[in-house]
C-alpha cells in the first residue's frame, strides 16, 4: 500500500497544497520570464489544453503568444488561428518575426465544424500551435479536445470569455488576463498542473491590438507570403 501511495504522490496530476511539484510534462517557454517564473518554469504545456480567459479581445493576448509564434513558425511548425474575432494583420506579424508561410487562418460557420476542425488541427503532425476562439463549450467537448491535444503533443490555447472561469475544465493551464496600466497585461494563474493557483504577474506589452484589427471573413486564408509591405 505504501508503494502505491508513494507513486501517487509523485504524480503531477495529484494536487498537493503544501508544495510545488515539478513535472516532466513537455512544454514550451512563454517567452516572458516573469510568467515562466510563476508557472514553475513549465510554460505552455504541450499535449494539453491551455485557456486564456478575458473580457474583451485586444488587451495584449496576441502579444502574449508572439514569442511562441515566432519560435514555432521558424521551426517549420504550422500556427493555426481558428475563428479569431478579427483577421490577423499579416504585415505586423511579419515585422515581429513570425514566418507567415507557416500561419493559417480558418473560420467556421457551425459549432460542429469548429470542433471537427480543431480536433484535426490538434492531431496533425505539422501543427506547432493552435489558437482558437470557441463559443460555449460543454464539458464533454472540452474532454474531447483534451484527448486530441494529447494525441498531437502540440500547444493549444483557447481564448474564452472570463465568465467561464467558474466552469470546471480539464485544461492543464488556465490564465485570467486583464489590461493593466499603460501597456501592461495582468496575468492571474487560475490553474496549473502540479501546483496551487493564485500566482500573478504583470507583463509589459509593446502593443496590444495592432496585430489583429480587421473584420474576419468566413473563409480559409493562408499561408500568407512572408513579404510584408
Amino acid at each position: 500500500m505504501s508503494e502505491i501511495l508513494n507513486t501517487l504522490m509523485q504524480d503531477a496530476r495529484i494536487w498537493q497544497g503544501h508544495r510545488h511539484i515539478h513535472t516532466g510534462q513537455p512544454s514550451e517557454p512563454t517567452g516572458y520570464q516573469a510568467l515562466d517564473n510563476q508557472l514553475g518554469g513549465i510554460g505552455w504545456p504541450r499535449g494539453a489544453l491551455s485557456e486564456c480567459l478575458l473580457d474583451v479581445p485586444g488587451i495584449g493576448e496576441l502579444q502574449l503568444m508572439l514569442p511562441l509564434m515566432q519560435r514555432l513558425s521558424h521551426g517549420g511548425k504550422t500556427v493555426f488561428w481558428l475563428n479569431p474575432p478579427h483577421t490577423p494583420y499579416a504585415p505586423a506579424l511579419a515585422r515581429e518575426g513570425v514566418n507567415m508561410d507557416q500561419v493559417v487562418l480558418i473560420n467556421t460557420a457551425e459549432d460542429g465544424d469548429f470542433l471537427w476542425t480543431l480536433e484535426n488541427c490538434l492531431r496533425s503532425p505539422v501543427t506547432g500551435l493552435v489558437m482558437a476562439w470557441p463559443g460555449k463549450l460543454a464539458a464533454r467537448e472540452i474532454r474531447r479536445l483534451q484527448l486530441a491535444a494529447e494525441a498531437g503533443s502540440n500547444v493549444c490555447v483557447l481564448f474564452r470569455e472570463r465568465r467561464y472561469a467558474e466552469q470546471n475544465s480539464p485544461a492543464a493551464l488556465r490564465l485570467e488576463l486583464a489590461p493593466g496600466d499603460q501597456q501592461d497585461l495582468k496575468v492571474n494563474v487560475l490553474k496549473r498542473r502540479g501546483s496551487w493557483p493564485g500566482q500573478c504577474c504583470s507583463l509589459a506589452m509593446k502593443h496590444r491590438a495592432d496585430l489583429a484589427f480587421q473584420e474576419a471573413p468566413r473563409v480559409v486564408q493562408g499561408p500568407w507570403s512572408g513579404r510584408a509591405g
